[in-house]
């Protein structure tokens, strides 16, 4: 009997194993061919000679006249995702809290509008947006990148289900002590929510991070270009250049492989929750 469970056991772990390498075997392969020589690029699954030209290329700015500004667009890559995904996550916290935990006239209705406008694809709204950013005089800036992606209605449907399960007691006891609402929120119900936070900042800043529609909508000067808006018009009269194409694939996934690495604890503990 026990060596009938050790086989199931094996036969389980096996299987995992393989499914996994099935996951990351196009990741791999990127890798790889990000650093294979030119001749060798798509044309062997394992290549034998190495080299970093596809990256030098890239550095470089390509073959166009003019060389690209691609270190300051992945400055403004970095700015523009961070400072989204912050704005993401402190309007979403706030507007969770109210749903969650104040008694206010219209709450229900606020809360079904959300959900109503979570199953609209953002694209829908893609031209007024742009027609407002350019009357505002927001057209190729920051602000015009930033502010549009200010407002999560993700983030705000994960946190008000996270905040309802914390026990009103805590809340209570605080302002009985004379603590307002944004000191309960800030001090109390915010750190008893750091795997949650993990697992939506994680999410939010992947999204904004690899956002290229808006981007180009939005953006018209060189100094302005985030990376995938560069590497789009980089690749564009270049496709054929598969070595770069998937170096810049990689140096895309850095930011994301870091932070997850970082936060991967609290990253499983928020997807427990989320499986609950």
């Amino acid at each position: 009997m026990g060596g009938t469970k050790k086989k199931g056991l094996l036969f389980r772990y096996l299987l995992a194993i393989v499914l996994l390498l099935i996951m990351i075997f196009p990741y791999i392969y990127m890798v790889l061919s990000s650093f294979a020589d030119w001749d060798q690029v798509d044309k062997k699954l394992f290549p034998t000679h190495f080299s970093l030209k596809s990256y030098q290329w890239l550095l470089g700015g390509g073959e166009a006249v003019i060389p690209r500004p691609w270190l300051h667009a992945f400055f403004n890559s970095f700015v523009v995702s961070a400072a989204s995904t912050l704005l993401m996550m402190v309007t979403g916290v706030m507007v969770a809290y109210a749903l969650a935990k104040i008694n206010f006239k219209g709450r229900d209705t606020v809360n079904n509008v959300i959900l109503f406008q979570m199953f609209f694809p953002a694209i829908i709204l893609l031209i007024p947006t742009f027609l407002v950013i350019q009357k505002l005089g927001m057209y190729d800036s920051y602000w015009g990148m930033i502010l549009p992606k200010a407002l999560s209605l993700w983030a705000i449907f994960m946190y008000t289900n996270f905040f309802k399960g914390i026990p009103d007691t805590f809340i209570e006891a605080a302002k009985l002590d004379g603590a307002t609402d944004l000191q309960i929120l800030f001090k109390i119900v915010l750190p008893m929510s750091k795997s949650i936070t993990t697992v939506i900042f994680l999410f939010l800043f992947m999204e904004r991070w690899t956002e290229l529609l808006w981007d180009m909508i939005v953006i018209k000067s060189d100094g302005m270009l985030t990376l995938n808006v560069l590497l789009s018009q980089m690749f564009g009269p270049y496709g054929g250049y598969p070595g770069p194409m998937y170096a810049a694939s990689v140096i895309l996934t850095l930011p994301i492989i870091i932070i997850f690495l970082l936060f991967s604890k609290k990253f499983q503990e928020g997807m427990q929750f989320t499986l609950k």
